[in-house]
């Protein structure tokens, strides 16, 4: 750190450590460990409501992939339609066809908002089978989900990706992995300090609030406070693509609206949430 200056000069290598020739990314660390502790508090969770352990077997895998492939399928129909419709195979192959050939380079794009509607639909195919109540899935989901976005945008800060705007002032992070010269807005810690904070709200309000507040609420609580932050975070990021250049609101906070109408609306409740709440697990 300058000891003047109130910027930090970041170009980590983003390779964490190398086993049997092979690469492991802090990008990937992070995910892996945010779905592994997302995948503790849910075990706990199902444990504490005496849900028969044979229906939490399968939830991570219906969350892995439905996250994955929506992360995927989300970033490219949203932020690069024109591209993947003539590179098809790179939508679901992680490379790249180059002029000197094919090029692994893992997936590079992956949209928070195609992961949660990813997972949305997973878990509806994941109740259809084990006759869960689907609001409580959605319950305890959410209280986990923010432990993992905060470990995936830690992932961001140290692949230099998803940076704010450029401060104009000495306050900010110089990405120098990017050729940066002069400090930005650290956008992606602002988000993971926002999504721990919320972790802790949704566990501290389940232990003390749950039997209060109805079936769906904590599904609201985590849309409406992620997607209310995202939308106004995204004023200090730099564009992700040069289309958004123009836009009075980004493709990101455009995207927000819906999960933040959504979460509003099962906070507050309706006679269909509170019969679907009221539904027996089989």
């Amino acid at each position: 750190m300058n000891s003047v200056l109130n910027y930090i000069t970041w170009n980590p290598d983003i390779v964490a450590f190398h086993i049997f020739g092979l690469d492991f990314r802090y990008y990937s660390l992070m995910w892996g460990i945010g779905l592994l502790l997302a995948y503790e508090v849910v075990r706990r969770l199902y444990k504490d409501q005496s849900i028969d352990e044979k229906k939490f077997d399968p939830l991570f895998m219906y969350c892995f992939f439905g996250i994955l492939i929506g992360a995927r399928l989300g970033h490219c129909l949203f932020y690069d339609p024109t591209y993947y419709a003539s590179h098809l195979l790179e939508v679901f192959l992680p490379i790249e066809f180059t002029a000197t050939g094919i090029k692994i380079t893992g997936f590079r794009g992956l949209a928070s908002h195609g992961g949660t509607l990813g997972l949305m639909i997973a878990l509806w195919l994941y109740v259809r089978k084990t006759k869960v109540n689907i609001l409580t899935v959605l319950d305890n989901i959410a209280i986990a989900t923010p432990i993992t976005a905060f470990f995936i945008r830690l992932g961001n800060f140290f692949n230099s990706e998803i940076v704010g705007k450029y401060s104009n002032s000495d306050f900010g992070v110089v990405f120098a992995a990017n050729g940066d010269i002069a400090p930005r807005y650290p956008a992606q810690l602002y988000e993971a300090i926002a999504y721990l904070l919320f972790f802790f709200i949704g566990i501290y309000l389940y232990k003390k609030k749950r039997k209060q507040l109805q079936k769906g609420f904590f599904f609201g609580l985590c849309l409406t406070l992620i997607f209310t932050f995202r939308f106004f975070v995204e004023f200090l990021k730099a564009p992700q693509e040069a289309f958004e250049e123009t836009m009075l609101l980004n493709m990101g906070q455009l995207l927000s609206i819906p999960f933040v109408l959504l979460g509003t609306y099962c906070m507050i409740g309706s006679q269909w949430l509170r019969n679907k709440g009221e539904e027996k697990q089989k």
